[in-house]
């Protein structure tokens, strides 16, 4: 099987296990079953989530009952994105080439759409014990997301993001930014999939290194091919960060040394998956996310 068809098998199984999951219509809550459902399922590589059953797979696990922990991950993640594009944070209107949740509803139904993902999140993650997932692996699943996704993590970075200037940016404090607004949940997502596949501490910790450095790499080109006028891997219009003169790797750094960095980023990331068995579809989605063209 090639990487393709195996990468867009895991997309079926995440967009299948996604329709199961959302709701599909509420008495009370009509609107925001239908933005949760326009937000999640209008696009997206499902990143995330690909990570989460391929690194399950990788340690001999099933892949079908990691499927409620990849669902759980691109919940915090869409929701994030709904949140990022307010007119009070990142204020885009388009969202992978649709208008923003904000947008297509409104401010309130957006920030209660990307709350509602938020909180689903962990209600996902309890529906693995229906698929024979065990209490101990679900417990852990919960501890590793909600630190991954709050202040240590992804919403820490993002609060980072935007006061950064205010506080003073240098190589440092963008570094740490990344690693908590878009590295943590990389790493919530490969640590998922171990944990669903209940592999070791060793084993563990490895993929959270190796989570850290994709992470790492993956922001780093992706203010790359926001700079050169690309598509970035996240769907994202292109250029909003310069035209918001907001700080990142390329307009701190220059190109050449973020160009350096991703470089250097890959390598780790690379050196920490040799380390594990069966590892040639990681090597690949690595290959695909961190070299592509610019």
């Amino acid at each position: 099987m090639s990487f393709k068809e195996k990468f867009d098998g895991y997309v079926k199984m995440v967009n299948d296990g996604l329709e199961n999951i959302l709701p599909s219509t509420h008495t009370l809550s009509e609107r925001l079953c239908e933005s949760m459902r326009y937000s999640i399922m209008g696009g997206g590589k499902r990143i995330r989530p690909v990570l989460t059953l391929s690194v399950c797979e990788m340690f001999g696990g099933n892949a079908k009952k990691a499927i409620p922990f990849a669902c759980a991950i691109e919940f915090i993640h869409v929701g994030s994105l709904i949140h990022d594009d307010l007119p009070c944070m990142d204020d885009d209107d388009l969202r992978r080439g649709k208008p923003s949740c904000h947008i297509k509803y409104d401010e309130a139904t957006a920030v209660l759409t990307g709350d509602s993902f938020f909180c689903s999140a962990f209600e996902v993650l309890l529906l693995a014990k229906k698929i024979g997932v065990s209490e101990t692996s679900i417990l852990k699943a919960c501890s590793v997301l909600s630190k991954m996704s709050g202040i240590d993590g992804m919403i820490g970075g993002q609060v980072m993001d935007m006061f950064i200037e205010e506080n003073g940016a240098n190589e440092k404090i963008v570094e740490i930014m990344q690693k908590r607004k878009t590295a943590a949940l990389i790493q919530a997502a490969c640590c998922l999939g171990g944990i669903a596949a209940k592999v070791g501490e060793r084993d563990l910790n490895i993929l959270n290194q190796y989570g850290l450095s994709l992470g790492l790499a993956f922001q780093a080109c992706d203010d790359i091919l926001d700079v050169s006028g690309n598509e970035n891997i996240l769907g994202k219009p292109v250029g909003s960060d310069r035209k918001q003169k907001k700080v990142n790797s390329v307009s701190l750094l220059g190109m050449g040394k973020t160009k350096m960095k991703a470089k250097k980023y890959t390598e780790n990331a690379i050196s920490e998956l040799s380390k594990l068995p069966n590892n040639q579809f990681l090597m690949d989605l690595t290959n695909f996310l961190l070299h592509r063209d610019h």
